[in-house]
């Protein structure tokens, strides 16, 4: 049963439905959601079949596409796959039920959701580069259009810088790999990684693409460079960051549950499955540059966080600074440790717990955009971290269940989000402590704004224009319930995630070199 290409093409089918339901926005939003809920299921049936000790590639399907260019058809998963299909599955019925108030093209909105989605399960699943890269071009055109049409007064000035900076980050990576393929006759992931760690790739690249003009490790550095920009604008990594807070700011709430659940999750991907395992030599070259733009990525971040007044601008940097922990851990486990035993355990624990806070926080940010698509709903569209105040009193459910997944996303032990970030200081420290110390910055800034919107929103008096605050409706408990119990199942039983990608992590570290 080819399940990973009926993942792919569920999504497809269910937009083609919506997009035939015309001005009828209710039967999109069940259609929408219908297929959505059965993209999770099946997705669940495919992790029920994995074989968590494996270490072989799961679920594969290979098919000769261009023989002649040596581009295939070529499907599998482990467990860092499974683990993004999962989190894939999981927000996008979050950010269609973030949706739900949209009535305006609406069969358009949605078609344009479930085609992301499949973009997602293709980019997660694809190993050759060919078939892969055509995935993560298609999703821009969804993202593009969702924040276009649907956006706020900026949104086609956000949009379009959303489009230009992938764009140049997809190019650069584009010719890398051409001059891979040029050298290797391969687009492979597996197999270029295979060349790597035979210490063949880059002297073939050098043999044949190599001139009196470049030494051989400046010529994989530009090649490194290329690959690492495209994955480093996805991300983001400061300073190339500067496209998302306008997109997630303008795009509608629902979207940018995605964007920020699932979508940036492709940049860290793209680190996991491409540039580590193919290009982790020229990754220890740079290492120290490379650490200091992951600090400055989760510092910076925070302290932009702190200025904002807008909830969802705040919460755009706070993106970044949850995923800067992730680039953290990656370069930490790229550092050469000479084989110390010791040391390879941390690089475990780093990237285990890059693999759990990036699940985490897409679960956790994907929740908190839709507690703020439920307050705009109530409020008019207000959302200014000081329009409220003393909503507690008015609705205390809300202010209790959105509460929760602020503490989530502050890392507050119990809830989802403080395994991964304590995973990641206990596997990065040991390896390159000057960087993890100054990471910590992060975690003490992060405390004080998301302090400071339980304060200015839900705390101190209530004003007399809120007093008739609407709380959440039974419906609307009933729908958030899932995503709040989650938040809980893996912050107190985290195993349930690790036993999936565990054996991953250990055969991924295990490739490089000490």
């Amino acid at each position: 049963m080819p399940f990973l290409s009926i993942l792919t093409a569920l999504p497809v089918i269910g937009a083609i439905l919506v997009a035939l339901t015309g001005r009828k926005p209710k039967l999109a939003r069940i259609l929408a959601l219908t297929f959505s809920l059965a993209a999770l299921a099946l997705t669940l049936v495919i992790a029920l079949h994995f074989d968590h000790a494996s270490t072989t590639l799961q679920f594969q399907e290979r098919h000769a596409w261009i023989p002649a260019l040596s581009i295939e058809y070529r499907l599998a998963i482990d467990g860092l796959g499974l683990l993004m299909l999962l989190l894939s599955a999981i927000v996008v019925p979050i950010g269609i039920a973030a949706s739900w108030h949209i009535e305006d093209r609406a069969a358009l909105y949605f078609a344009l959701v479930l085609l992301l989605q499949s973009c997602l399960f293709g980019v997660f699943t694809a190993l050759n580069f060919i078939h892969w890269f055509t995935f993560w071009e298609l999703s821009i055109i969804p993202a593009f259009f969702l924040i276009k049409l649907w956006g706020g007064q900026r949104r086609t000035t956000a949009a379009t810088q959303f489009l230009v900076y992938t764009m140049v980050g997809s190019i650069a990576m584009l010719l890398s790999f051409i001059a891979l393929f040029l050298a290797t006759h391969s687009f492979d992931f597996i197999e270029l990684a295979h060349l790597t760690q035979a210490n063949q790739l880059m002297p073939a690249v050098v043999s044949t693409l190599g001139t009196h003009r470049f030494l051989t490790h400046h010529l994989a550095l530009l090649l490194f460079a290329g690959a690492f920009l495209g994955f480093a604008v996805k991300v983001p990594l400061i300073p190339f960051h500067t496209w998302l807070p306008a997109a997630y700011s303008e795009a509608p709430s629902g979207t940018t549950a995605i964007l920020t659940g699932a979508m940036s999750k492709m940049g860290i991907y793209g680190f996991l499955r491409v540039l580590l395992p193919i290009f982790w030599p020229q990754m220890q070259l740079v290492l120290t540059p490379l650490l200091w733009l992951a600090v400055a990525t989760i510092v910076l971040s925070t302290y932009s966080a702190l200025a904002q007044t807008d909830l969802k601008r705040i919460f755009a940097y706070s993106s970044i600074n949850h995923l800067g922990y992730c680039l953290l851990a990656i370069f930490a486990a790229a550092k050469f440790i000479g084989g110390d035993a010791s040391l390879t355990a941390e690089k475990y624990a780093a990237i285990n717990g890059t693999l759990l806070q990036s699940f985490n926080h897409g679960l956790t940010a994907a929740t908190i955009f839709w507690f703020i698509a439920l307050l705009e709903k109530r409020s008019g569209g207000l959302r200014g971290l000081h329009d409220f105040g003393g909503l507690r009193k008015a609705a205390p459910v809300f202010t209790g269940l959105m509460g929760i997944a602020l503490f989530s996303s502050l890392g507050l032990p119990g809830l989802n989000g403080f395994i991964g970030e304590f995973l990641i200081f206990k596997g990065s420290f040991p390896l390159v402590t000057w960087a993890t110390s100054l990471s910590a910055i992060g975690l003490m800034i992060t405390a004080i704004f998301i302090l400071g919107i339980l304060q200015k929103v839900f705390s101190g008096p209530l004003h007399e224009k809120w007093s008739t605050f609407a709380d959440l409706t039974t419906g609307e408990r009933l729908a958030l319930a899932p995503a709040i119990a989650l938040l809980f199942a893996f912050g107190l039983y985290p195993q349930i995630l690790i036993a999936f990608f565990n054996t991953t992590t250990m055969q991924l570290v295990n490739q490089l070199k000490f």
